[in-house]
């Protein structure tokens, strides 16, 4: 029997949909990171969403394509600094305590994310 994927660990693409929904919030609201979401209308806050479901899905090996840009691409001219970086840590590391995901998929979702930090932050 092979190992489940990430994606399957997660609760599939409703767990990672949850995940979504708990995170945007908190990164919008934050005083320091809100100003990446300012003056974006509903629908592109939507597409943005949507589009963060479906590369996290995809990434984490579940069936879903992904039809973004790159990460690189996507946050190029941002600014992202690494204080933002760390910020973004917190709140990401507050969602999985709020959804309780367990040590061992929180430990690869670090890894993950740890590993686009090059490509997102700039400044």
């Amino acid at each position: 029997m092979s190992a489940k994927s990430l994606y399957e660990r997660l609760g599939g693409y409703d767990g990672i949909t949850a995940f979504a929904n708990d995170l945007l919030p908190r990164l919008m609201a934050d005083s320091q990171l809100g100003r990446f979401w300012q003056n974006r209308g509903d629908d592109g806050l939507a597409r943005e969403k949507q589009l963060l479901i479906d590369y996290l899905c995809s990434s984490a090996g579940g069936p879903v394509y992904y039809t973004g840009r790159d990460m690189k691409t996507s946050h190029k001219g941002m600014k992202i600094s690494e204080d933002d970086w760390s910020i973004f840590l917190h709140h990401a590391g507050a969602t999985m305590d709020a959804l309780q995901v367990p040590a061992p998929e929180r430990n690869d979702v670090v890894a993950f994310v740890s590993s686009l930090k090059g490509d997102m932050v700039e400044a």
